[in-house]
C-alpha cells in the first residue's frame, strides 16, 4: 500500500509537473498579439521620424538654395550700384523665431545628411566706413570724388579751344540813320588755343586732398581787317602766337559731409591761381599811341599772352546728389582777382606806357549737370556752365569798352575706365553765347598710384 501510495504520489507529482506548464501557457497565450502591436507602433514612429528628417533636410536644402539665389541677386545689385556710382549695402538674412531650428532638429538633420541652417547669415559687402561721393564722367574743372588717403593721382590733360568773332566799328558821324560819313572798321578774329596740363593730386585724408596743376599754353590768333584811316578796300591779315608755361594753380578740397542714397554730398574747395605765365602787360602791343583812341596800328599784341596777369583766389562748393539711376551734380564759385598797382605795358615804337592800377573783373560761376552710368566701365554726363564776368577797372574807373559779360557753355562728357588705376575722360564744350569760345575739347587720363 505504501508502494501504491508512492506510485500514486509520483503519478500525481508527474501530473502536477505536467499541469504547471499548462497553467503557465494559459496566461501567456495572448502575449503574441500584444508584441505585434507594439512592434507596429515602433515601426510607425520610426517612419514618422524618418519623414520628419527628410522634411527638415528638404527645407534646409530649399533655404540654402534661396540663400544662394539671394547672394547672387545681392552681387548683381552691388555691381549695378557700383556702375551708377552708389555705395555698397549690406543684406542680413535672419530666420524668424517661429522657424528657428532647435538643437534636436539640427542633430536630426545632421543624422539625415542635411546641411545645418544657421539662424543669421550676412550676404554682400559691408559699406565703407568713410562713404565717398559717386564717380561720374567729369565735365567741370573741379572733380567731386576725392583722392583716398595716402594715394597719388597723376592726370595729364590736353585742351583744344577755338573761337571766332566779328567786329564792326563805325568811325564817323551820321546825317540820317541810313547815311554814314566816315570809315568802317570790320574785323574777323579767329583764335586757336592748345593747352597741355599736368595735375598731381594727393589724399592727405579720406576727406582732404591737395592738387597742383601746371599748364603749357600754345595760342595762335588770326585777324582779318581793313586798316582804319587808310581808305583801302583790301583785307589784311595779322597773325600772332605765343607759347610757354601758363598760370600755375593749387587747389585744396574737403568733403564736408557723409552723403548717401537720396542724400547730397558736399565738397568745399579753394583754388589759388598764380601769374607765372607771360601776361598781357608784358607782351608788345602794335600801337603807336593809345589804342583806345583808334590811332594808327592794329592795336593787337605782337605776341599772345599765356596768363591772365593777376593773382586770383576762388572758393567754391561742389555737390553731388545720387538718385538712382542718375547722379545730379553742380558747382558754385566766385573768383576774385587781386588788383595790380603801377601797371605798365610796352607799345611798339613808343616804349613803356603807364596804366596805373588795374583790377580785372571778378567771375561768378554756376554749373549744373547730370551723370549716368551706361555699364560698369562707361558713363556719360551732360551739363551747363554759366559765368558772369564783371567789367575791368583802371584807377577805380571802368575801362572804355569793358562791360559785364555772360559766358555760357553746354558740356557733354564721357568716361571709360580701363582698370582701377587708369581712366579716359573726354569733354566737349560748345559756346551758347556770343562771347564764349565756339568749341572746347578736353581729354584727361588720370593714373592712380
Amino acid at each position: 500500500m505504501f508502494a501504491a501510495s508512492l506510485g500514486l504520489a509520483v503519478a500525481g507529482g508527474g501530473a502536477g509537473a505536467q499541469q504547471a506548464p499548462a497553467g503557465n501557457a494559459t496566461p501567456s497565450s495572448p502575449a503574441a498579439p500584444v508584441s505585434e502591436v507594439v512592434r507596429q507602433k515602433v515601426v510607425a514612429q520610426g517612419e514618422q521620424i524618418e519623414a520628419t528628417r527628410q522634411s527638415i533636410a528638404a527645407q534646409a536644402a530649399q533655404l540654402d538654395e534661396m540663400r544662394r539665389q539671394l547672394a547672387k541677386q545681392e552681387a548683381d545689385l552691388q555691381a549695378l550700384r557700383a556702375a551708377v556710382g552708389l555705395p555698397s549695402t549690406t543684406v542680413t538674412v535672419t530666420a524668424p523665431r517661429s522657424r528657428q531650428i532647435s538643437a534636436a532638429d539640427e542633430q536630426a538633420a545632421a543624422s539625415a545628411g542635411a546641411p545645418v541652417v544657421q539662424n543669421t547669415r550676412q550676404v554682400g559687402r559691408a559699406p565703407e566706413t568713410q562713404e565717398r561721393p559717386p564717380e561720374v564722367a567729369p565735365i567741370f574743372d573741379q572733380p567731386g570724388v576725392l583722392t583716398p588717403k595716402g594715394r597719388f593721382i597723376l592726370e595729364p590733360s590736353y585742351q583744344f579751344g577755338y573761337s571766332s568773332s566779328d567786329r564792326v566799328a563805325l568811325v564817323g558821324y551820321t546825317i540820317i540813320p541810313a547815311i554814314l560819313i566816315g570809315l568802317i572798321d570790320v574785323r574777323q578774329v579767329k583764335t586757336t588755343t592748345q593747352t597741355a596740363g599736368l595735375a598731381v593730386r594727393y589724399g592727405l585724408t579720406n576727406r582732404l586732398e591737395l592738387e597742383l596743376r601746371v599748364p603749357y599754353v600754345h595760342s595762335h590768333t588770326d585777324t582779318i581787317s581793313r586798316e582804319i584811316f587808310t581808305g583801302t578796300a583790301q583785307d589784311n591779315a595779322f597773325g600772332a602766337n605765343g607759347k610757354g608755361i601758363g598760370d600755375i594753380e593749387a587747389t585744396a578740397r574737403y568733403q564736408l559731409n557723409d552723403g548717401g542714397a537720396d542724400k547730397a554730398y558736399y565738397v568745399g574747395w579753394l583754388r589759388v591761381k598764380s601769374r607765372t605765365g607771360k601776361d598781357p602787360f608784358e607782351v608788345v602791343t602794335d600801337c603807336v599811341t593809345r589804342c583806345v583812341e583808334n590811332a594808327t596800328g592794329t592795336g593787337l599784341p605782337l605776341e599772345l599772352p599765356r596768363g591772365s596777369g593777376f593773382w586770383s583766389v576762388q572758393p567754391g562748393v561742389t555737390w553731388l546728389f545720387p538718385s538712382d539711376p542718375i547722379v545730379l551734380f553742380g558747382n558754385i564759385s566766385y573768383l576774385y582777382n587781386f588788383t595790380r598797382h603801377d601797371v605798365s605795358r610796352t607799345v611798339l615804337a613808343a616804349g613803356k606806357q603807364d596804366l596805373g592800377d588795374i583790377h580785372a573783373g571778378n567771375i561768378f560761376d554756376v554749373s549744373l549737370g547730370m551723370g549716368l552710368a551706361l555699364n560698369e566701365k562707361m558713363s556719360m554726363s551732360i551739363g551747363y556752365d554759366q559765368a558772369l564776368v564783371a567789367a575791368t577797372t583802371q584807377n577805380g574807373r571802368r575801362l572804355p569798352g569793358s562791360v559785364r559779360t555772360v559766358l555760357g557753355t553746354l558740356l557733354i562728357g564721357g568716361s571709360y575706365r580701363f582698370n582701377d588705376k587708369r581712366t579716359l575722360n573726354v569733354t566737349l564744350g560748345v559756346g551758347v553765347t556770343r562771347d564764349t569760345p565756339d568749341a572746347n575739347l578736353t581729354v584727361r587720363v588720370p593714373f592712380a598710384y
